[in-house]
């Protein structure tokens, strides 16, 4: 188990890679852009990207408005 910080939230997580926190946030896949220690980390390689002990992952998501 490992312990990040996902969105000022700190959060236990019994995985390593990113794609499976987001499936495990219930986040979906499109309309999101995701940073790994303040690193924008493209979609392509959310699956390889491990996370570490005290990472912070920053999700933000896709407005519409006018």
């Amino acid at each position: 188990m490992i312990s990040v910080v996902v969105n000022q939230v700190e959060r236990v997580f019994e995985g390593e890679r990113l794609d499976a926190l987001l499936g495990e946030l219930s986040l979906p896949p499109k309309g999101i852009a995701v940073a790994v220690n303040g690193e924008v980390v493209r979609r392509v390689d959310w699956a390889s990207r491990r996370l570490a002990d005290g990472d912070v992952v920053d999700v933000l998501t896709a407005a519409q408005g006018g």
